[in-house]
Parts: C-alpha cells; sequence; structure tokens
C-alpha cells in the first residue's frame, strides 16, 4: 500500500538542507496526520497511485495521448505557415476558430486538469523510481 507520509518525508529530506528546519517539517507533518488533515491527501494520492498502476488500456494510453495532442499542435505551426504564405484569410480563420474553441473551455478545468496531470505524472515518476531501487 502507499504511505503519504514516507513520500513527504522523503521530500522533505531532500529538500530541506537545515537538520532543524527538517526536524520541524517533520513534525508538522505527524501534527497533520494526528490532526486528520492528511487523509484528504493520502485519499487523493491513493486514487492517482492505482490509476498508475491499473492495467486498463485508456489509463496507460492518457499520458502519451496528451503528448500527441501537443505535438500536433506544435507541428501544425509548419502547414500553417504555408498556409499564410498562400492564403492568409483562412490562416487566420483556422487561427481565430482553434482559439475561440480553446478559450471556451473554462479557467478553472483547465487548471483541474493541469494539477490531475501534474499529480498523475509526478506519482508515476515516484512509483518508477521506487519500483527499480526495490
Amino acid at each position: 500500500m502507499f504511505d503519504i507520509s514516507g513520500v513527504f518525508s522523503t521530500i522533505i529530506d531532500k529538500v530541506v538542507p537545515d537538520a532543524k528546519a527538517r526536524d520541524k517539517a517533520k513534525l508538522e507533518m505527524v501534527r497533520l496526520q494526528q490532526s486528520g488533515e492528511f487523509r484528504e491527501l493520502d485519499a487523493a494520492m491513493k486514487a492517482i497511485v492505482a490509476e498508475a498502476n491499473s492495467e486498463h488500456k485508456f489509463v496507460a494510453l492518457a499520458r502519451p495521448a496528451f503528448l500527441y495532442v501537443m505535438y500536433v499542435f506544435i507541428l501544425s505551426a509548419l502547414p500553417m505557415g504555408i498556409l499564410t504564405a498562400f492564403n492568409p484569410d483562412i490562416a487566420t480563420n483556422v487561427t481565430t476558430g482553434v482559439h475561440a474553441w480553446l478559450s471556451a473551455i473554462p479557467e478553472s478545468y483547465l487548471q483541474l486538469f493541469g494539477a490531475g496531470y501534474l499529480g498523475y505524472s509526478g506519482m508515476r515518476s515516484y512509483d518508477k523510481k521506487t519500483k527499480k531501487g526495490k
């Protein structure tokens, strides 16, 4: 099973250079655990780890699929540049349409997606690192 306090303890050891500050941070972590404030974070981390360990094909392809979408956006700059040279009006209309489409996505959804993606990829990296170390 996944131990959230172990993850934070490892992070504190690596990030906080001063021994007194490190001990203070660990004491605060224990206080949060005892007060129950860690439960929500622990549940979220367990959900992320469960997704990372999933054998479901969609979950396994989620990160690469997102990168492929980003690659398409980046690589589409080349044909859009050529299209601009031959027909600037069409290129401007396409750009305006894509911009309007992306702007229609609520900011809170983008923030949620960003937090989830960072959490997922961070936990996948942590999971891979700990499995190699064992």
